[in-house]
Formats: structure tokens, C-alpha cells, sequence
């Protein structure tokens, strides 16, 4: 569902999706990282994107992990992050605060958009 519809529309923006990781509803900060390290390990990967729809996953854990992972990693590609769902104000607000480069999205068409710009990529 999600995953697939993200790559889609990554592609449908002139990008070219690597892969995918769908975090289902029992993610916390530690397996987002974890889940960051594994995308870094392809030296292929210019860009991130997190689309997020929480309905049992809440958005404000997600954004912990997201600000966690970025620290912990020096992140240095360019990351979107879109938030949809559970807690997503919650969520918005902690990136919002996090003085990171973290580019927000309020929807996936406006999250690959970014991303393929970022990475210098598109249509």
C-alpha cells in the first residue's frame, strides 16, 4: 500500500527509489536508527524520504527516531519527512524545534517533490 504508492510517486517526480522499510506499528527510536544505518550502508542512497501515515505508529515517536538517527549518524544526505496520523502535530512540533536539516512535507506528492529537488533530480 503506502510503501509502493511512495515509490510511485518518487517516480512519478523524475526520482528513482532505491528501496523501501516499512516500519509498521511497533517502531521506537532505536529501530528507526538502525533503520537509517542499513539505508547508509548503499553508497547509492543521495536522499531520504520518511512518509509516515501513524495510525498504530505515532508520528512523535517517529520524529524522535528521525531527530535520534540524524544526530547519531551525521546524517549528510538530504532527508524529507512527511507526517500523517497519530500524534502528527506532536510530531511536526518536535522537528520543528530540532534545529537539523530535516525538510518537512504535509504530503507525500509535496515529500517526493522535495526530495527528488534535493538530490538534483526530477522533471
Amino acid at each position: 500500500g503506502l510503501a509502493m504508492a511512495t515509490m510511485d510517486v518518487i517516480k512519478l517526480k523524475g526520482g528513482e527509489p532505491a528501496n523501501f522499510l516499512d516500519v509498521g506499528g511497533g517502531a521506537n527510536e532505536e529501530q528507526v536508527k538502525t533503520a537509517f544505518s542499513i539505508i547508509l550502508e548503499d553508497p547509492n542512497v543521495k536522499g531520504i524520504l520518511v512518509n509516515i501515515f501513524g495510525g498504530i505508529m505515532r508520528c512523535d515517536i517517529i520524529a524522535r527516531g528521525v531527530i535520534a538517527a540524524t544526530e547519531a549518524l551525521s546524517l549528510d544526505v538530504p532527508l524529507v519527512v512527511r507526517l500523517a496520523g497519530t500524534n502528527v502535530d506532536q510530531g511536526k512540533a518536535i522537528l520543528a524545534k530540532s534545529t537539523l536539516n530535516i525538510h518537512p512535507a504535509d504530503d507525500l506528492a509535496e515529500g517526493a517533490q522535495k526530495i527528488v529537488e534535493l538530490i538534483g533530480g526530477g522533471n
